[in-house]
């Protein structure tokens, strides 16, 4: 996995913790998809995730539970996890799951 420090943007809706993103994801994703998907994630948009997985991260932000975010489609499908605690968030494919 690639590191790198904890996000800080005017629009973090939550800490992230260490970022980091699997090699895998790193080697077949762009650099802007990455920043964009980090982006959304960070501002409380949780892209393609059904209504449960988008309700499960509202109710997270309350009361500290995984975040889970999908963006982009087939071979660049992508996910970004922060963890409960807020220690880490990881981008990855959902292959590297």
């Amino acid at each position: 996995m690639t590191q790198s420090k904890e996000a800080t943007a005017p629009n973090l809706r939550f800490a992230t913790g260490q970022v980091v993103i699997t090699t895998n994801a790193a080697g077949r994703l762009s650099p802007a998809e990455i920043n964009q998907g980090f982006a959304r994630h960070i501002s409380g948009d949780w892209g393609n995730v059904c209504s449960d997985d988008a309700q499960a991260n509202v109710d997270a932000l309350e009361h500290g539970d995984r975040l889970l975010s999908a963006y982009g489609e087939g071979d660049h499908r992508f996910w970004i996890i922060t963890e409960s605690d807020r220690s880490v968030t990881t981008i990855l494919l959902p292959e590297d799951y």
